[in-house]
């Protein structure tokens, strides 16, 4: 490892190779704040000039560069308008964005900024350590494992339910599942639910679900409501841009347990950094005391924190089986290895031992990125904090145009925007009637992803013996029943400690 890192760090740090980093993460930053260009898009425009440039370490630190620069961009917008663009920036959106609204904004960033880069930092040292060895734990997960890893994820809906709502959360829940089997199934290719319009063929767009179910509402409801008006609003100085000690002392632990949890996730390949931030914001709230846990959803640092490491750790840590084993474990890593392939690079356990300048190169600019990511964007956060001054009557046309462009261009697409429309409305709605809305786009998320292992565990074990056959499935199953149950048994204890309170009274 000492070798393979020295090598890393000689071509890392090669003139041609440290700009590859600062620009691909300057490119990634810059399109991760943009809603609806995500880093699929990016990474895919940027192949062409990748190939163009020879050198396939220079390349492939390029698109990792772009790839990281946009998940850690991808916060800005999420905490600023609501927006989300990228799925694993939905959970950043549920604490970040109501900071924003108190006057909080540059704090908010600042912690993202710091979260951010702590998750891809400690991640990039794992995946040095460990890359190899969890290269084979990878392969012990198969389809029942992954439904049951599904469940898991499921099982955050506890967390987004406020006091009462269980069931809203869970009928939520369940409506997301329903909107995932809209469009062809993955087993047998076949339209299911699309009432003959052939724009749903591919089903509906998790841009277009995401700009609806908030950025879209957010516009609505500074039309409809005149007293919600921008926290910032007519004053040029923003304030609270650092975070103090005690701060600092809240999130250092979660930085550290959702960045170790988020890497580890992230190895697993088909999970990635959504269901990491989302298990992350998840089990920071279940553990987290009474008093701090009504503060989750309504602008708590913890809770913004947790889904921020967690997210960038997976983003590492989904280049274990990328590198070590040439399976890519989300959309983002399957253009990655195409680029790979096209650069004459073949990923496997062979591609430490025949290009370890490859390997280790992009283990180190990782850390460099990372570094370079925090060094770029901390000046930048009182200039980016002020879209918040800008007027009402200019930010609500700003979030509608980046609602309506991120939704067209996520497909291309014209009737996305009459499903944004449609789908917004009814979201504003539902905000109205105090449904929450989170556990809806994570029904809908993961739905598709648990419906196709569910289904090929079923023709693989001949039914539901899979369960039984699989004693890590039958953990996961059984952790996801803890983290439902939990949280219901300490709402129920708490309500009867303060009804024998009150009869004592």
């Amino acid at each position: 490892m000492i070798e393979g890192l020295m090598i890393g760090l000689g071509t890392a740090f090669s003139v041609t190779n440290l700009l590859m980093v600062v620009g691909g993460c300057l490119i990634g930053t810059f399109i991760g704040m943009l809603p609806g260009l995500g880093p699929m898009s990016i990474i895919a425009i940027m192949i062409p000039i990748a190939i163009t440039i020879g050198d396939p370490s220079a390349a492939i630190i390029l698109l990792a560069g772009v790839y990281y620069g946009a998940i850690f961009g991808g916060s800005t917008s999420s905490i600023l308008i609501n927006a989300p663009g990228v799925a694993s920036t939905v959970a950043t959106s549920f604490d970040g964005y109501p900071l924003a609204r108190q006057g909080k904004a540059g704090k908010a960033l600042t912690v993202a900024a710091i979260s951010s880069f702590s998750g891809g930092t400690i991640g990039a040292v794992l995946l040095m350590i460990f890359a190899p060895a969890l290269a084979t734990v990878a392969l012990l997960f198969h389809s029942a494992e992954y439904f049951a890893l599904m469940v898991v994820g499921l099982s955050a809906i506890s967390t987004f339910a406020g006091s009462g709502q269980v069931s809203k959360a869970l009928l939520m829940t369940v409506l997301g599942l329903i909107m995932a089997t809209v469009g062809e199934g993955a087993l047998y290719n076949l339209p299911r639910f699309t009432m003959g319009i052939m724009d749903l063929q591919s089903g509906f767009g998790f841009i277009t679900l995401a700009m609806a179910m908030f950025a879209l509402p957010e516009a609505i409801y500074l039309v409809l409501d005149p007293s919600r008006s921008n926290p910032g609003e007519g004053n040029a100085e923003i304030r609270e841009l650092r975070i103090t000690q005690e701060e600092a002392r809240a999130i250092a632990p979660v930085i550290g347990r959702q960045s170790i949890q988020g890497f580890f996730i992230g190895v697993l390949p088909g999970a990635g950094a959504t269901i990491a931030s989302f298990l992350g914001y998840a089990v920071e709230r279940n553990i987290a005391p009474k008093e701090e846990q009504d503060q989750f959803g309504k602008g708590s640092i913890k809770g913004l924190a947790a889904p921020e490491s967690a997210n960038n750790a997976a983003c590492t840590g989904s280049f274990v089986p990328l590198l070590t084993l040439g399976i890519p474990g989300s959309g983002t890593t399957a253009i990655l290895l195409g680029a790979l392939i096209a650069l004459n690079v073949s990923p496997g356990p062979r591609l430490m031992v025949d290009q370890p300048e490859i390997f280790w190169s992009v283990i180190v600019s990782m850390y460099l990125g990372n570094l370079i990511l925090l060094i770029l964007n901390l000046p930048l956060i009182p200039y980016i904090a002020k879209i918040l001054i800008v007027p009402r009557t200019y930010l609500i046309p700003f979030i509608l145009f980046f609602t309506l462009m991120g939704a067209y261009i996520g497909q291309n697409n014209a009737t996305e925007l009459l499903i944004l429309i449609g789908f917004g409305v009814c979201a504003t709605i539902l905000r109205f009637a105090d449904y929450p809305l989170a556990p809806l786009l994570i029904g809908f998320i993961l739905g598709s992803m648990l419906e196709d292992n569910f289904s090929r565990s079923m023709q693989l074990y001949d039914g539901f013996g899979f369960i039984l056959e699989r004693p890590m499935t039958l953990s996961l199953l059984t952790l996801a029943l803890i983290l439902i149950a939990f949280p219901t048994y300490r709402a129920r204890r708490t309500r009867l400690r303060a009804k024998g309170v009150a009869d004592g009274d």
